[in-house]
């Protein structure tokens, strides 16, 4: 049994910004003539960029979530406040719509976002017996919900931005915000850096090693 026929071997491939189908030349890269974007037969270091990024998008997150993310100053005084306090802060006020948001949105989606990345990555190094379908809708979904951590940010912005009235209340952004907020793109860079294509290259070859078990040792 052969390996399936790929347009790749035939020197084609598509855009992944358009899905135009190119032709490549002999440099194994080019431009896309219908969006402009670079196009490749697959993403050159694809996995240990993303292994690099997913890892220290992991590190980070225990800072983010230790460390204070914003401190709320009333009339002279105020305590520094973590993700896990504020949310817990919004609960015990009866606020559990918001707490149950601040919770999905900075707590819950990197953690979701993280996971999804490695069993991404050690499904293709290690070729796990996965399908195909599968794995493209985690990858649709890591690509899709990292944007929506931003909601965290974009509050504490907003009420630094907003809440400055001098000695009587003031918000101070703590050193939590900037580890969340580099969790935040770094692990928007690995969803971008992984090559989704991988996937099939594993699931064909598997498909082909288990048609053909004698095949490797020939």
């Amino acid at each position: 049994m052969r390996l399936p026929q790929k347009a790749l071997s035939h020197g084609l491939t598509s855009c992944l910004s358009c899905h135009q189908l190119v032709r490549l030349p002999a440099s194994g890269s080019c431009t896309c003539p219908r969006c402009g974007g670079r196009v490749h037969g697959r993403i050159e270091g694809s996995l240990m960029l993303t292994w690099a990024l997913a890892i220290t998008g992991a590190l980070l997150l225990l800072p983010a979530n230790i460390l204070p993310v914003m401190t709320v100053i009333y009339l002279g005084s105020g305590e520094p406040s973590t993700i896990i306090s504020g949310v817990m802060q919004l609960y015990n006020a009866g606020l559990w719509g918001i707490a149950l948001v601040v919770f999905v949105a900075s707590i819950a989606v990197p953690a979701m976002k993280l996971m999804g990345l490695f069993l991404l990555l050690i499904q293709v190094q290690l070729r796990l017996p996965l399908l195909p379908l599968q794995s493209m809708r985690l990858y649709r979904v890591v690509s899709g919900i990292g944007r929506w951590s931003l909601l965290d940010l974009f509050m504490i912005s907003i009420l630094v931005a907003l809440v400055d009235m001098g000695v009587i209340a003031q918000v101070v952004a703590g050193p939590g915000s900037t580890a969340f907020a580099t969790v935040v793109v770094v692990t928007m860079l690995a969803a971008r850096s992984f090559d989704p294509r991988l996937i099939w290259d594993v699931y064909d070859q598997r498909c082909f090693d288990n048609e053909n078990p004698g095949a490797g040792n020939e």
